[in-house]
């Protein structure tokens, strides 16, 4: 038996133990867990400008900060949630009651993006404590000084016992894969998320996949358009384009189009000047990423931006003109690209969509309840935003999660602990015998038919 086998056998010891399934120890741990995030606060926002250039000020806004409030959340709704709930039976079992009681599904990995570290790794795992689950968390080798703060932040709060942090590489994750888990909660891209479900498929162990995809960004004749401009620049400024959610392209009535561009110019150089040495613009994550995407700029006349500067690993954030079958509209661009298409007719906007895989997120900026109305029946996406974009994710009563090739699953909130747990339904009979269920069957037919009526 090697170390790894060693160490996740503990858990399951104890979690078999029985420690973590009282709700006062799972509040308790919930606690702790929200005084070592406020006393490692100044070490994780340090970490994330080493690792991904964030500003303290965006690191907080959209990873620690996003945290605490998913704790608090949970400590305030956690009795709610984990209480046995009260169902319905058949008549035909008359007299009886029936209960639906959640339990834990036992040893759950969780496996992390480098992209946001600290939210990423720490809202799941949140979720899993909640619902009295043992934990193994895989931060991402691509944020290294962000995984080193995780583990440091773990061991404070918690026993290893209950959540153990293991960070490494490729392998590290692969070795992880092998073993069997009672649940596996995976934030990536789509070729390594079915690599994850094929190894969960080993064991049979359900997962929930967040992935990614192509999120369009749809601008009709009627959007706000100053105020479209400025919301779909943030959504690109944030971790420099490099999240999930972010409009990946726009798609712009013809008639728009020209005041959109011009207005995106505008924002640009108000939100985003001397993008190569602006504190508040994170950089890209490798030189890899910066080629890749600096790659798909050759050739082409930005429509706005443009800049690039490798040595700093950043890209100005950049609009250009696009075509349908362009490679631009095919893969996830992760970054600070975004392609336009320019639609005449709502139809042939929602037409293009449906050509793809269905999206993570949609956004559309339109002042028309009928738009809104025709893109939400019409479309598949795994969630979204009516005039503005990235903010449907940090919503705790809302559900987080894709549909299709974009991901399974959703958590966040209530939807989180239901995922982490197993809803365990129990019937409660009496003693009173209703003859009509036991042969001979005779007659009862009849009878059968009006009580499951």
């Amino acid at each position: 038996m090697n170390h790894l086998e060693k160490r996740l056998d503990r858990q399951r010891a104890y979690f078999d133990s029985g420690a973590t399934r009282p709700l006062p120890r799972r509040e308790a741990a919930l606690r702790r867990l929200l005084q070592a995030l406020e006393q490692s606060e100044g070490d994780l926002l340090a970490a994330l400008e080493r690792d991904l250039g964030k500003h303290p000020f965006e690191g907080y806004e959209t990873e620690v900060g996003l945290v605490r409030q998913h704790l608090r959340y949970t400590l305030s709704h956690l009795r709610r949630w984990a209480g046995p709930k009260l169902a319905a039976v058949s008549p035909l079992h008359f007299p009886a009651g029936a209960f639906i009681r959640p339990e834990p599904r036992g040893l759950v990995l969780i496996i992390a993006p480098w992209n946001y570290p600290v939210q990423l790794c720490l809202i799941p795992l949140i979720d899993a404590i909640a619902a009295g689950n043992c934990a193994v968390l895989k931060p991402s080798e691509g944020a290294p000084a962000t995984a080193q703060a995780l583990c440091r932040l773990l061991r404070l709060a918690l026993p290893e016992g209950w959540v153990s942090c293991i960070p490494g590489g490729v392998e590290t994750t692969q070795a992880l894969l092998a073993e069997r888990f009672d649940y596996i909660f995976f934030t990536g891209g789509q070729r390594v998320g079915k690599i994850v479900m094929r190894a969960a498929a080993e064991h049979l162990t359900p997962v929930t996949l967040e992935l990614g995809g192509k999120s369009p960004c749809i601008v009709a004749p009627s959007a706000d358009i100053p105020l479209a401009a400025r919301r779909i620049l943030w959504g690109k400024l944030l971790n420099a384009g490099q999240t999930c959610v972010a409009p990946d392209y726009l798609l712009v009535h013809r008639s728009v189009k020209e005041a959109l561009v011009a207005e995106l110019r505008r924002q640009l150089a108000l939100l985003c000047p001397d993008f190569a040495h602006n504190g508040d613009y994170p950089r890209l994550a490798s030189a890899r990423a910066f080629d890749r995407l600096a790659g798909l700029l050759i050739g082409r006349t930005p429509l706005v931006g443009g800049g690039v500067c490798r040595e700093e690993l950043k890209i100005e954030p950049t609009v250009v003109e696009a075509e349908p079958g362009d490679p631009l509209l095919r893969e996830e661009l992760f970054g600070p690209l975004l392609p336009l298409v320019t639609f005449d007719r709502l139809g042939d906007a929602i037409r293009l969509v449906r050509a793809g895989e269905k999206p993570l997120a949609l956004y559309l900026f339109t002042r028309s309840a009928g738009t809104v109305r025709r893109v939400c029946e019409q479309l598949s996406f795994g969630g979204g935003c009516v005039n503005d974009t990235v903010v449907q994710m940090a919503g705790n009563a809302l559900p987080f999660g894709g549909v299709g090739a974009s991901g399974m699953g959703r958590y966040h909130g209530p939807h989180g602990f239901l995922a982490m747990s197993h809803q365990k339904p129990v019937v409660l009979r009496g003693s009173l015998d209703l003859p009509v269920r036991y042969p001979p069957y005779g007659e009862k037919l009849d009878l059968l038919k009006l009580l499951l009526r």
